[in-house]
């Protein structure tokens, strides 16, 4: 696998795992107002299912955190990683942002 490669599939992972955490909190707000909106209600069921709501939202709050924390890890291993190429080949790094930077420079000419 080249390094690439390998930053592409990291990159993919890292948003997609960002998008699911950002996903995952609003569902886990929105649970947590439709709590605080039942609050005043009484009944058996009503309450049996405010404390298994409870109970799943702070399960979920903590498999949210876990997955907080591996993508911080991937982000800075991604990082780590870059930072090695940039000073092993230097001369393919600038060529690369000087290239980049080229094909930027082309597109914000043509408007």
């Amino acid at each position: 696998m080249t390094i690439s490669n390998a930053f592409r599939k990291t990159d993919a992972v890292a948003v997609s795992k960002e998008q699911l955490i950002a996903d995952f909190k609003v569902v886990v707000a929105d649970a947590e107002a439709l709590i605080k909106a039942t609050a005043n209600q009484s009944g058996e069921a009503i309450v049996g299912l405010r404390s298994k709501a409870e109970q799943s939202l702070a399960v979920a709050k903590a498999k949210m955190a876990d997955a907080q924390d591996v993508v911080v890890e991937k982000s800075k291993a991604a990082a780590k990683v870059t930072d090695e190429y940039v000073h092993d080949n230097p001369w393919r790094a600038i060529g690369a942002a000087a290239g980049i930077g080229l094909v930027i420079g082309l597109l914000i000419g043509r408007r």
